[in-house]
């Protein structure tokens, strides 16, 4: 049995190379099979999406006592 871990982001979904090569290999012993692969980055867009969408970054919106000061900085 093969696994495959995909992270998805946005309408696109990022594996492993390996695990994209054994896909297509077990893929091939049905059928013929042509890949396409494209080495760009992940598209700064969809980490931005992917980011928004999470909760990840939610304490910067909560209300609440400042924990720092302008002291705590480093001195001038």
């Amino acid at each position: 049995m093969t696994t495959i871990h995909a992270q998805i982001i946005g309408d696109n979904a990022v594996l492993l190379r390996s695990e994209l090569e054994r896909l297509v290999e077990l893929a091939q012993k049905s059928e013929r099979v042509e890949l396409q692969m494209h080495e760009d980055d992940v598209p700064t867009l969809a980490v931005m999406r992917l980011a928004e969408k999470s909760s990840a970054f939610d304490f910067w919106n909560q209300e609440g006592e400042d924990i720092y000061s302008a002291d705590d900085g480093e001195p001038v």
